[in-house]
């Protein structure tokens, strides 16, 4: 079996994080998680989910530590509790992250030309696939220059919504939302954007040391992305309120046009477009790197499982996920598909939790990795049923339908 090279340090690991949750996180989600919860109730969703996420994180890397090789849950899920399992996580994260590359690929169309957004989601596709085609080098180059752009963007946001003057401390106590199940729903929400640490861990073959590396780089990726969600939440509702924070199609561009610097904000769109490129890129390898890993195992056709000789990716599995987004940026649309691909992750985490349950305990470690990978189970189940209606029923539809597909083959397989 082709093996993958290991290329990535904890640098090179903790910027492919910052790239896959920066975007998604701070240029999509706020407005929807505002209008679900308010303004007091979208800063607790946002410590909610922060705090879902530290526990995923977690137990992702003990688990990493244990199985530092290319699929995350869909090999913990398999080594840990039963292959069905791992079946279904891997099958729910592939699923899940295919609707959230056409998500992203299609906001970056919105923001650059939303006459053709169509077009140009189709394009960002191809140039992303092409980058990642190079190699898993050339993927952690490029994402810590886009999230070194992403960061001075998001900088002068934050700077800008500050200095104006227009910051309100009142409008961020509004209450608004729709109490406990809006902050459930909101931080279910959140949660899509915190979703991109787990890269780590899907890229652990790649790893340099992955005893070491993948237990650092994760917390680290996840605090620093936490900071900087809390620091443009605040101002971002400081500034706009929840109300108009929840109406905004751009927020924040919004927050630096109303504090008086209106020819700023294409400024911003374009850290935006970078920022979602950022992510684009990092959830595409990740997506085909589960899927190379569910391919060696047959759970999806053989051919995917291929490595290039040259640049030590899986080709197939890349080429063959970025069909399938094309098609979807055809003919879906970026609505919806933040709240399908939340409730897949969610339960895709919860196997998480579940599997590192079965590590025992750590007596060495002063954190109770037990009692966190137990609150993570818990909160992963609560925030993915907490989601819009349609978008539980869609989420768990589709996992069902996979859960199927496992049945027949194995029945046929058996007969």
């Amino acid at each position: 079996m082709a093996e993958l090279a290991r290329r990535l340090a904890v640098p090179d690991a903790v910027v492919i994080g910052l790239g896959s949750m920066l975007g998604a996180g701070v240029f999509v989600v706020f407005a929807p998680a505002a209008a679900a919860a308010g303004g007091v109730g979208l800063l607790a969703a946002l410590a909610l989910a922060g705090f879902i996420a530290y526990c995923n994180a977690t137990s992702s890397a003990r688990l990493a530590a244990r199985y530092p090789e290319s699929g995350g849950t869909y090999v913990y899920g398999r080594e840990r509790l039963h292959p069905f399992a791992g079946f279904l996580a891997g099958w729910g994260f592939v699923v899940g992250k295919t609707a959230s590359c056409a998500a992203m690929a299609l906001t970056i169309g919105a923001y650059l030309w939303p006459g053709r957004a169509r077009l140009l989601a189709v394009l960002a596709v191809v140039a992303v696939t092409a980058v990642n085609l190079r190699g898993i080098g050339k993927t952690a180059t490029a994402t810590r220059i886009l999230v070194g752009l992403v960061l001075a963007v998001l900088t002068l946001v934050a700077v800008t919504g500050v200095a104006g003057g227009h910051l309100t401390p009142a409008r961020i106590g509004d209450l608004g939302g729709t109490g406990v199940r809006g902050v459930l729903t909101a931080a279910g929400l959140l949660f899509f954007a915190f979703a991109g640490y787990a890269r780590i861990a899907t890229l652990g073959e790649e790893v340099r040391d992955p005893e070491r590396t993948i237990p650092r780089a994760m917390p680290l990726a996840l605090g620093l992305v936490l900071a900087i969600y809390l620091v443009l939440a605040v101002v971002a509702l400081g500034v706009l309120g929840p109300g108009r924070l929840a109406a905004a199609d751009a927020p924040l561009a919004d927050v630096v046009t109303a504090a008086g610097l209106p020819d700023l904000a294409w400024l911003v769109r374009a850290g935006a477009t970078v920022a979602v490129a950022g992510v684009l890129l990092s959830l595409l390898a990740g997506v085909g790197r589960t899927t190379l890993a569910m391919a060696r195992r047959r759970d999806l056709p053989g051919a995917l499982a291929a490595v290039h000789p040259r640049y030590q990716v899986p080709h197939r599995a890349e080429l063959a996920v970025a069909a399938v987004v094309i098609v979807v940026v055809a003919l879906g649309d970026v609505r919806g598909a933040i709240g399908f691909s939340s409730c897949t992750v969610l339960v895709y985490y919860a196997i998480t939790n579940a599997s590192a349950l079965t590590l025992g305990r750590e007596p060495a470690r002063k954190v109770p990795v037990q009692l966190i990978a137990a609150l993570g189970l818990v909160g992963c189940l609560v925030l993915a049923v907490s989601l819009p209606v349609a978008s539980v029923i869609a989420g768990f539809g589709v996992l069902a339908l996979g859960a199927l597909w496992y049945a027949l083959r194995h029945a046929m397989t058996r007969g």
